[in-house]
Formats: structure tokens, sequence, C-alpha cells
């Protein structure tokens, strides 16, 4: 359900989720409210996240507060998504950081990754201008016995 709420965030792009790591300068907490608002998720896709082990946000009677952790990886969990990681290897990256060197490994962990998902999406493109070649030949071939029947061959 959550990764349809993704879908519906507005079109949220990478750059703009970049953008963003300042928006909420000087301020250490935050609210669910401002989680949904700053980043175009529903509290349904935080919960979600909570559920899945990518936030931990402390709890005050019902209410959730989010640390500037748990916003920088909203931040990281969406920009994953936006470029087609899984919310486990977005998850896996993530908790590297917690590894006490620094982060050192979880940013080498991160660009092997990326190099590796760079190849897969190259490897999709090619295979969608391969299918999307075909149908133009398709709707070649069909224009020309639609023409040699006289039927009509406008493009519906």
């Amino acid at each position: 359900m959550a990764d349809q709420d993704l879908a519906r965030n507005g079109g949220v792009t990478l750059a703009e989720l970049l953008a963003r790591t300042g928006a909420s300068a000087g301020k250490d907490t935050f609210s669910i409210r401002e989680m949904t608002r700053e980043f175009g998720v529903t509290a349904r896709a935080l919960r979600f996240y909570e559920e899945k082990g990518l936030l931990a946000p402390e709890r005050q009677g019902q209410d959730r507060i989010y640390s500037r952790r748990d916003r920088s990886r909203l931040r990281l969990v969406l920009m994953g998504k936006c470029v087609g990681f899984s919310l486990e290897e977005v998850k896996a990256m993530l908790d590297l950081y917690d590894l006490g060197d620094g982060g050192v490994t979880q940013m080498k962990v991160a660009r092997t990754k990326y190099r590796e998902q760079i190849g897969r999406l190259q490897a999709q493109k090619s295979d969608i201008d391969t299918a999307i070649n075909e149908l133009e030949r398709a709707i070649t071939v069909i224009d020309g016995r639609l023409a040699g029947i006289g039927a009509s061959a406008s493009k519906d």
C-alpha cells in the first residue's frame, strides 16, 4: 500500500528530494504532519516505513515524533525508491551507517549498489527501446495490410 502512496506523492523527483535537505534547518524534531507535507507522502506510508524498520520515531502518547535522523532516512528511502531500489535494499544500505566508521562502509556499498542499479536500468532501457521498435514495426505492417484491403489506416 505504501508503494501506491508513493506513486501518488505528486511525482517528487530525485532533485527535489535532494533540495529538501535543508528545508527544516534548525529543527530537531518533526511531527507526522510536517513529514507528510515536506516529503509528499501519506501518514500511512510513514507508518509502513516504521513497520519495516526504516524509520524509528519516538512516541509521545499517540503522537509520533520524528528526529533529524528519521528525516534523513526518509529522504534516502524516497531517493532509493525513485531510482528503483527495493525497500529491503534501501534498509540494508541505511543500516550500514550504524557501523560506527563515519559512514565510510555505507558510502562504499552505496556506490557499488548505485553502479549495479545503473547497469540494471540501462538493460531495462535497452529492452524498452527494443519493445518500442517492435511495436512500431507491427503498426507499420498493420497499416500496410489495412491499406491493402481498402480499410482506413488512420492513426487511432
